[in-house]
C-alpha cells in the first residue's frame, strides 16, 4: 500500500516532464523559423479536425490541422502540417510561411508573435512546474506519515 504512495506520483512526474519537454521543443521549432528570415508562399492543400475527449460530463476539444506545401528558395518542395492554425485558412488558400534555411520542413504558417509564444509556454511550463511540486510534497508527505514497523501513523 505505501508502494501506491511512491508510484502514482512518481509516473505523473515523469509525464510532465514528457510535457515540458515538448513545449520547450515545439517552442524552440517556432522560434527558429522565426528567426530563419525566410519567407515564402505556401498553399494549404487540406484542412481538417480532430476531436478528442467528450462522453459523460467531459467536453469535446477539436483541433484544427492544416496541411501547406512551399517551394524554397534552392527549388525544393516541402510539405509540412501545423495544427491550431486559423480557422478562416482553407483549402487553396496562399498563406506566408516562416523557416529556416537548415529546416525547411520545420515552417510555421504562424505570424510572428514571440511575446505569446514566451507567454504561452511559460505558462504551461509553470503549470507543470506546479504539478511536480505538489508529487514532490505528496510523496515527502506520505513519507513522513508512514513508520516502516507500525504502518500508518495516526
Amino acid at each position: 500500500m505505501e508502494a501506491f504512495f511512491y508510484i502514482v506520483p512518481s509516473v505523473m512526474i515523469v509525464g510532465a516532464m514528457f510535457g515540458a519537454f515538448g513545449v520547450v521543443r515545439r517552442s524552440r521549432r517556432v522560434t527558429r523559423a522565426w528567426g530563419g528570415g525566410l519567407t515564402a508562399e505556401a498553399r494549404c492543400l487540406r484542412s481538417y479536425a480532430t476531436t478528442s475527449g467528450g462522453g459523460g460530463d467531459t467536453s469535446v476539444h477539436t483541433t484544427l490541422h492544416h496541411v501547406y506545401e512551399f517551394t524554397t528558395r534552392e527549388g525544393r518542395t516541402v510539405r509540412f502540417e501545423e495544427a491550431n492554425g486559423p480557422g478562416t485558412t482553407i483549402e487553396g488558400d496562399i498563406v506566408p510561411v516562416h523557416y529556416a534555411a537548415d529546416r525547411p520542413e520545420e515552417a510555421t504558417a504562424k505570424a510572428p508573435a514571440r511575446g505569446r509564444l514566451f507567454a504561452e509556454s511559460g505558462c504551461v511550463l509553470l503549470f507543470l512546474g506546479v504539478i511536480t511540486a505538489f508529487c514532490v510534497f505528496f510523496m515527502v508527505t506520505a513519507h513522513w506519515m508512514f513508520d516502516v514497523s507500525d504502518g500508518f501513523m495516526p
